[in-house]
């Protein structure tokens, strides 16, 4: 599809272009064929001139004389015109191939962001629909084999109804993440930054971890320098609450997560490091893109996550024109580190 409109709108390109130096080729040829009118007149006239003053060559031959300038006249201004239309005719074709490789390229640039946005979106129809495919059919095979059965008790029921709202528990988290991460896509979505305390944010989502972190007996170790930035508070501290939340889910029971905020060159630098089960060098590559889990996280069988989170802190972060990279260890957890300018 879109090497088509790239070839339509390169033909638009050329056609504009052709047309505005057949125009302006066609004021030079009238331009040039006038002068030598002009300039022929001109050496006519001073011909003439001279002959008339050469009052022995004027009375033997004047009219043979005028014959022959006229046709001389006739002759030259033919070879301007030939002279001119064939220059013409070359800057032309050279224009006519300069501008189709440019307006081919110049297309490709133009439609570039229309494409990535289309295959954003598809991308996410595509990605939404596989992720909700599986539970859905799970909730209704279950309802239907429930439905069969003879002789269905109380109990049964409700542990099928406790069951089936934990499945529309995961599926509402999913939408909601698929729909954070397109709204954070979206090319022209609202971006309210103001001078905000990054200290601030990471201790407002350590409170909001807080009970999940009590529960596992997970320590905190803080040493957060008061620095900061251009940002939206709200979209840092979500940042913040993914990154804290990975840690606590994948660390064991009576370990510590450790956060520093620094100092580095003209950026704040955080670091979020954890002892849990660790990334591989392999995952590395690709545990910011969506629905991506590493065979680690894929073995935990308690964290059934569906690898959005990474992917939206990602886009948080780029869009607060700063960097986001996981140095990892295999065996005793892994270290996050997010860079943001500093303002």
């Amino acid at each position: 599809m879109f090497h088509n409109a790239r070839i339509k709108l390169t033909f638009w390109y050329l056609l504009i272009i052709m047309t505005v130096s057949v125009a302006f080729s066609a004021v030079i040829l009238s331009f040039t064929t006038r002068e030598a009118h002009r300039f022929a007149l001109e050496q006519r006239r001073s011909i003439q001139q001279r002959l008339e003053n050469d009052e022995f060559f004027f009375k033997n031959r004047p009219r043979a004389m005028v014959h022959i300038i006229e046709i001389e006249d006739d002759e030259l201004i033919k070879e301007v015109q030939s002279r001119t239309l064939f220059s013409l005719s070359i800057v032309n074709g050279i224009i006519l191939v300069v501008a189709g490789g440019l307006g081919y390229v110049l297309a490709g640039k133009t439609l570039r962001p229309i494409k990535e946005m289309v295959d954003e979106q598809n991308r996410f129809i595509s990605d939404a629909s596989h992720e909700l495919k599986t539970p859905l059919t799970s909730l209704k095979t279950t309802f239907e084999v429930f439905l069969r059965g003879k002789h269905q008790k109380i109990h049964e029921a409700q542990t099928l109804i406790q069951e089936s709202i934990l499945d529309v528990n995961k599926l509402q988290h999913l939408s909601e993440s698929l729909l954070s991460l397109a709204q954070f896509q979206a090319p022209n979505g609202r971006k309210a930054f103001a001078q905000v305390k990054i200290k601030n944010t990471i201790v407002s989502a350590i409170k909001q971890v807080k009970i999940l972190a009590e529960s596992k007996k997970i320590v905190f170790h803080k040493n957060l320098a008061g620095l900061s930035t251009l940002a939206d508070q709200y979209r840092l501290e979500e940042v913040w609450l993914i990154l804290l939340d990975n840690a606590i889910k994948y660390s064991p029971e009576k370990s510590t997560i450790t956060i520093s905020l620094q100092k580095s060159r003209a950026c704040a630098e955080i670091r979020i490091e954890d002892q849990g089960i660790g990334i591989s060098k392999n995952d590395v590559a690709h545990i910011f893109d969506r629905f991506y889990r590493a065979d680690s996280a894929r073995c935990n069988q308690k964290n059934n996550g569906f690898g959005l989170g990474l992917a939206i802190a990602k886009k948080i972060v780029e869009d607060h024109h700063g960097t986001i990279h996981v140095e990892p260890a295999e065996k005793n957890g892994s270290t996050f580190i997010v860079k943001l300018p500093l303002k």
